[in-house]
């Protein structure tokens, strides 16, 4: 080891830097717009600017009452810029009551105590209109329902039969079959109670079995029935050379076979459909009523009218 000379020791004294006094600790203090933001920005004391390179937007401050008092006033005008802004912003928006899609009905609301304007005259043809059309409607369902209490009143009087004749023969393809041919008449007594309509009076054909054969048929004509009154409709049922087949193999006469006068059961059956214009074609009610009736007809009382006083069913 050799020992330092003088002059070594002086160089070295000569080349190291002096002590410098220990640095103040500096703050870093996050300005109120960017904290209202960010809450993880927070102040660092005693920190270096390069000890925080993640927080380029905090600034340095001083210990000096200038740097405080400007940071202040510049605190109070960011505030009073946000404020104008927002007040400004709120001037915009459209009222919560105010829809612009539905321009009628706001001018015809009187929600808004700040509109005094008169109410347009169109809001009150709109009412009266929608005043009417609902007076008009429950008007005719009244009519409607008061209608249906008067149900024209159908009576089968009675039927007779003018003719009737079984005998053998063909049908128009030559297959040789028993043939029938009937006449008679069917009368009913129609009354319409209503007080204040008529009825138009008409019927499905008049349809005339034996079992489930059908050998005869009528139609009626229609006809008008004015309120509060009635008459007696005269309908003509008949068949002329109707084959019987399989079918009429219980059907006889006298003429046929020369012995007693023949028994035969018959089913007549129709509809009565009634329609009353109550109030124009604007309040219609139709009726209906169903007739089936059961006659026990005789050959030797050809021409007399056969009573139905229990024999027929009346059905809406």
């Amino acid at each position: 080891m050799h020992a330092k000379t003088d002059s070594e020791v002086t160089s070295l004294a000569a080349s190291s830097p002096p002590h410098s006094p220990p640095r103040r600790p500096i703050y870093y203090v996050m300005s109120p717009a960017h904290s209202h933001h960010d809450p993880d920005r927070a102040s660092f004391g005693g920190s270096t600017p390069g000890a925080s390179p993640l927080h380029p937007h905090h600034h340095r401050y001083s210990s000096s009452p200038i740097h405080h008092s400007r940071e202040s006033s510049a605190t109070r005008l960011s505030a009073s810029l946000k404020y104008n802004t927002y007040a400004s912003w709120r001037k915009l928006q459209p009222h919560p009551h105010h829809r612009p899609g539905n321009a009628t009905s706001s001018a015809c609301s009187d929600d808004d105590e700040e509109d005094e304007a008169p109410i347009p005259v169109r809001c009150y043809v709109a009412w009266f209109v929608l005043g009417f059309v609902l007076l008009f409607t429950l008007f005719s369902l009244i009519l409607w329902g008061a209608s249906k209490s008067y149900k024209p009143d159908v009576f089968v009087k009675s039927v007779a039969f003018q003719s009737y004749d079984i005998h053998a023969g063909t049908d128009i393809t030559g297959v040789p079959t028993k043939m029938l041919s009937i006449n008679s008449t069917v009368r009913i007594a129609f009354r319409n109670p209503a007080t204040f309509f008529g009825v138009h009076v008409s019927s499905t054909p008049f349809q005339l079995y034996f079992s489930d054969l059908k050998i005869a048929t009528g139609l009626m004509k229609e006809f008008y029935q004015s309120r509060k009154s009635g008459r007696v409709v005269t309908v003509a049922v008949g068949s002329r050379q109707v084959p019987l087949y399989g079918g009429g193999a219980g059907l006889r006469s006298r003429t046929e076979d020369g012995g007693p006068p023949a028994t035969v059961a018959f089913e007549l059956s129709f509809t009565l459909r009634a329609r009353a214009y109550v109030l124009g074609h604007l309040v219609k009610s139709k009726f209906y009523r169903r007739v089936r009736c059961t006659l026990r007809f005789r050959e030797d009382r050809l021409g007399k009218p056969l009573g139905l006083s229990n024999g027929c069913d009346y059905r809406d």
